[in-house]
């Protein structure tokens, strides 16, 4: 029997309307209240599984009686383990204005990932893979056919800096060039180029960026950080008339809770398992990444994608690995050399590149698909 996952009800109405045999289908994270009356007139469910998603007791009593295979939701748990979209910034901020960061779901579901009770318990464990599960099938949907270049860099770039402008500038660019831009969604230089990308005018993000500078840092308060980026979300989306596809894509974990998720990015894609979350963050970015300066996080995130392209097929075209500043990756952290030692007299030489600014960098990352064209193809000689 062939299945089939439907994940909206519009999906839903358009089978009942035309009368197609629900048999084998998974209806995933559905209000099914709103087509009662039409599921309550089948009496063939074989082969229909139910994930999550809300219904009245008849209905469920109805389902289970004529052959479906019912998973319900946990009203208990402060997160929809069975859903079939990404986030939004408000859905994991909902309530922050009213009550502070403290009552966000973005903030429970972090709470209750720590509780004891739930570190050990095998229903919880259960929850949490199905929740990352659910989130990598709607990010599959999210990226197919389009072309996603990752940002990374350090989550302690305050706002109204330096780094924070260029990580902003660097995002505008690559959104303005028609890709969606992926961050690790959190703070610092991950907000600032998920903020660029929002930003469809040079003159919304100088307002932006002069806006965002009151408050620096989401250290102390989440909740006045979070309070002022809504807001300059709000103007930017009310002077732009946000349309189209989101431009841009936050990867952050629970794993990492005490840092906030930004809410500039397009989509969240939030995960519990941080192992999945960095690996599904470097897989997606089929366009090439961008590195600014960071730390250790950052320095991990350039050794996976490294490793990937040192055992790469030959065959295959590789994404480009763009590090911005030669000063901090040459010499405060020295991993430039590791990379050129590594990459010697394999492919992976022409997909890896020092530059010291954003503008080469996004030059770098458009002409990747020709390495005989790429700056660092001959030698692969540092960029200027």
């Amino acid at each position: 029997m062939a299945t089939s996952d439907v994940g909206s009800l519009a999906a839903l109405r358009r089978l009942l309307t035309a009368g197609t045999p629900l048999r084998g289908l998974r209806l995933q994270d559905l209000d099914l209240a709103q087509v009662e009356p039409e599921l309550l007139a089948i009496d063939d469910f074989t082969g229909v599984v139910v994930l999550g998603g809300r219904m009245s007791d008849r209905l469920h009593r109805h389902l289970g009686a004529h052959g479906a295979l019912i998973f319900p939701a946990d009203p208990g748990v402060p997160f929809d383990a069975w859903r079939a979209h990404l986030y939004r910034p408000r859905e994991l901020y909902a309530g922050l204005r009213e009550g502070g960061y403290a009552v966000t779901p973005d903030y429970r579901t972090y709470r209750w990932s720590l509780e004891p009770s739930t570190t050990q318990d095998v229903y919880a464990s259960l929850l949490r893979a199905i929740h990352d599960h659910s989130i990598g099938d709607a990010l599959d949907e999210f990226i197919a056919g389009r072309t996603v270049v990752g940002v990374m860099g350090g989550h302690d770039v305050d706002r109204g800096t330096a780094g924070y402008t260029t990580a902003a500038r660097l995002g505008h660019a690559l959104a303005s060039a028609g890709s969606v831009v992926a961050t690790g969604g959190g703070p610092g230089a991950m907000e600032a180029a998920n903020l660029g990308a929002l930003c469809t005018g040079d003159r919304s993000l100088d307002a932006a960026l002069t806006s965002l500078a009151a408050v620096p840092s989401f250290q102390p308060d989440i909740t006045a950080w979070a309070r002022l980026a809504l807001d300059v979300r709000d103007q930017i989306v009310r002077d732009e008339a946000e349309t189209g596809s989101p431009r841009s894509l936050g990867i952050p974990t629970w794993f990492y809770g005490h840092e906030p998720p930004n809410v500039f990015a397009g989509r969240v894609a939030k995960y519990f398992s941080n192992a999945l979350r960095e690996d599904v963050l470097l897989h997606v970015c089929n366009g090439g990444i961008v590195v600014l300066p960071g730390a250790a996080g950052t320095v991990q995130e350039i050794f996976q994608l490294a490793t990937s392209l040192y055992y790469a097929d030959p065959a295959r075209t590789l994404p480009a690995l763009v590090l911005v500043g030669e000063e901090h990756w040459q010499h405060d952290l020295p991993v430039w050399d590791t990379l050129q030692a590594l990459a010697a007299g394999r492919p992976m030489a022409h997909a890896i590149h020092l530059v010291n600014d954003v503008d080469t960098a996004c030059r770098t990352i458009g002409c990747i698909a020709n390495p005989q064209t790429s700056p660092s193809a001959a030698g692969g000689a540092p960029q200027a």
